[in-house]
């Protein structure tokens, strides 16, 4: 990454030297936490000299990404280390340490089992730019290291709880970047999504964020996983700290398979486990969001084709789909139907939930996304129109080329939608091509 100066910052964390990219100030790669493996996180010590803020975040250890390797750009050089917990700091160049700019805390998607906060899709520097925001990426522990266990011998939510010591770090030092730490909003986008409303009724989460964005949340598999859990726990067997991590990962993949008969919950095995700190059990979750209603302010939705993402990844249908009447058969029979019952449902229900309990909650429906094929608003779609990013999307076999000006023309306004949202807890936009709401 070209830089052109460095800038040093003065948290309480102690001193962070960061880079100056063109328009954005980054901080990148410092360590919020770090964990022995099975191990809550703990805070690190303060650094007694400037961390080198210029390299990214560490993914968590994963599988093989097959299924974003055929839509995405490939990422070269990426490193792994189960010591992930890292966060990056972009900011708008001119940031001043005595301003207080809203703050998006970004949460990456990936099923909770790949992905990483610095990948290149997740690059806001069309966001912080002319948004004017401080945008923090977090990296966390996933899959097997970070989302399964008895709760025993290998604790549950070791990534949620990764997530919250992410934000109260945050909270302490977001100050000295420009941030304002009474002004944080948690954002994240599907598994990122799903991470987002747990936070809410995480332990420990009081007083953290103001307000969250929800985007493409699987909230309809978090519910009924006990079974599937267990099945995935027994199959992974015992595993200790000493375990080799290709074993761990083999592991994983048996526990993964195990999932498989367990319904649309198996599309998902990885996530959130109700009972566990910091999770309440499972009959007290609608109390638990019931409570913390007037406290947090809720943008919510998602996609109107979401399931459609996936079309293109199955052979027999990818070829079909190049009919338009047979795409419009697999359209309303399938993509819809599918796209209800994990994405869209759970929106109006935790809208309405939010609202009666006395919180204010916007909901939205992307109608139109980055491509229109194959099935129209799918599942991604509003990440190159939050976050921009040509290099990272545009010539990848989700979002052609020739797309790319369409992103363009209607990413600003979306930009202008989730940042207002951020500073006012309210969506003002009228319905457009893109997105229309639900404000209650």
């Amino acid at each position: 990454m070209p830089a052109t100066a460095s800038r040093t910052f003065d948290p309480p964390a102690g001193p962070v030297t960061g880079v100056v990219d063109g328009s954005v100030v980054r901080a990148l790669g410092i360590p919020y936490a770090r964990a022995d493996r099975f191990a809550p996180p703990e805070p690190v010590p303060v650094f007694a000299e400037p961390f080198p803020a210029d390299t990214p975040s560490p993914v968590a250890p994963q599988p093989v990404a097959e299924f974003a390797d055929q839509l995405l750009r490939p990422v070269e050089g990426l490193v792994a280390d189960e010591h992930c917990q890292h966060l990056s700091i972009t900011a708008p160049a001119d940031v001043q340490p005595d301003e207080r700019l809203p703050v998006v805390v970004w949460i990456h998607g990936g099923s909770y089992v790949i992905g990483g906060g610095d990948l290149p899709i997740n690059d806001a520097r069309e966001l912080v730019t002319e948004q004017r925001v401080v945008f923090v990426s977090v990296t966390f522990r996933l899959g097997v290291l970070g989302f399964l266990g008895d709760g025993v011998t290998v604790p549950a939510n070791l990534g949620l709880l990764d997530l919250l010591e992410s934000l109260r770090w945050v909270r302490r030092n977001i100050a000295a970047f420009g941030g304002d730490p009474d002004l944080v909003t948690v954002a994240g986008q599907s598994a990122g999504g799903d991470a987002a409303a747990h936070l809410m009724i995480s332990d420990g989460a009081a007083g953290l964020f103001r307000r969250v964005v929800i985007q493409s949340a699987p909230l309809g598999l978090s519910r009924g996983r006990a079974r599937m859990n267990r099945a995935m726990t027994a199959a992974v067997g015992t595993v200790t700290p000493e375990t080799p991590l290709d074993v761990l990962l083999e592991r994983q993949a048996a526990a993964t398979r195990a999932a498989a008969p367990h319904g649309l919950a198996g599309g998902m095995p990885f996530g959130t486990q109700y009972g566990y700190a910091p999770l309440p059990a499972e009959r007290d979750v609608d109390a638990a969001w019931r409570a913390v209603a007037r406290d947090v302010d809720v943008l919510i939705g998602s996609a109107s084709d979401e399931a459609g993402t996936y079309v293109a990844l199955v052979p027999g249908l990818r070829s079909l789909v190049s009919s338009r009447i047979v795409r419009a058969v697999v359209r309303w029979l399938l993509v819809r139907p599918l796209s209800e019952v994990i994405y869209g449902r759970d929106v109006r229900r935790f809208t309405a939930r939010h609202r009666a309990a006395g919180g204010r909650a916007t909901s939205y429906r992307l109608l139109r996304g980055a491509t229109t094929r194959p099935t129209g608003a799918v599942h991604m779609s509003d990440l190159p129109l939050l976050l921009g990013g040509r290099e990272a999307w545009a010539g990848s076999r989700f979002l052609p080329e020739r797309d790319w000006p369409e992103v363009e023309r209607r990413g600003g306004a979306f930009r202008a939608v989730w940042a207002g949202f951020a500073r006012t807890g309210r969506v003002t936009a009228e319905d457009d091509e893109t997105l229309t709401f639900d404000r209650g």
